[in-house]
């Protein structure tokens, strides 16, 4: 039986006496799309930070192929192959396309300070190939300040990418994009996914980015999962219509 990428197991965080993340518990398989969605307040934020060591858990463990991380805070859990994108576009925008993935290179690879003096070319190669993967190549040399938001979550993912991760955690991917390019955007993760066997969380408000690009659906409602599995089975789950989706139309 092939080792769970991600296992979380029993996660609690209480904020103020309100438990944000009451007792979750799931798995993440390789290559696996993973959407986790739940209305305003239900405790999606706390969870993706408990995963990714920015925020310490009250009880339960996070479990990366097998071995213990909780309590890594996110620049080890970065060098053990977790990447992370987040709701607003974390990029330097007065720097090129080629150079911020070619900084994120440097940081996996310890050689951040080489970018404060004279480097060469120093991976920027490598940092060609990951822009060619997401559909940046042509608009390497260009600030990202200058670029539409679409092509920004696609420096953001070469970024992410940079470390080689076994784990992707992709916060509100397509916020702020337009229909056609959030659906691009997600396909193409979903592609490199499947091809590279990385695992996939991703938050999502758009339903039909999540019932389209997800291969299993997580709702979170009040800090406790209420529903869990294939796409179709949460669209029907009376629960879930109840307390979130019933909500959207």
């Amino acid at each position: 039986m092939t080792t769970p990428v991600l296992q979380a197991e029993g996660l609690t965080k209480t904020w103020g006496g309100v438990r944000a993340v009451d007792g979750v518990s799931f798995a993440l398989a390789p290559g696996e799309m993973l959407a986790l969605i739940g209305p305003n307040g239900a405790g999606k934020s706390t969870l993706f930070n408990l995963l990714n060591g920015q925020v310490r858990a009250d009880a339960g463990r996070v479990r990366l192929a097998g071995d213990d991380v909780t309590g890594l805070p996110p620049r080890k859990l970065w060098r053990r192959g977790v990447g992370r994108t987040f709701q607003i576009t974390a990029t330097f925008a007065s720097l090129s396309v080629a150079e911020n993935v070619r900084l994120a290179l440097l940081s996996h690879h310890r050689r951040v300070f080489s970018f404060l003096r004279p480097s060469g070319d120093l991976f920027a190669e490598e940092a060609k190939e990951l822009l060619d993967r997401v559909g940046m190549a042509a608009q390497l040399q260009k600030a990202c300040g200058v670029l539409a938001y679409g092509d920004l979550k696609r420096v953001e993912l070469a970024m992410a990418l940079a470390n080689r991760p076994r784990l992707l955690l992709m916060d509100e991917p397509t916020a702020g994009m337009a229909p056609e390019a959030r659906q691009a955007l997600m396909a193409q993760t979903a592609a490199i996914a499947q091809a590279e066997k990385i695992a996939v969380l991703f938050t999502e408000h758009d339903m039909d980015v999540v019932f389209g690009h997800a291969a299993r659906v997580m709702v979170l409602d009040r800090g406790r999962l209420i529903a869990e599995g294939a796409p179709e089975a949460v669209r029907a789950d009376p629960r879930v219509r109840e307390s979130y989706l019933g909500k959207q139309g």
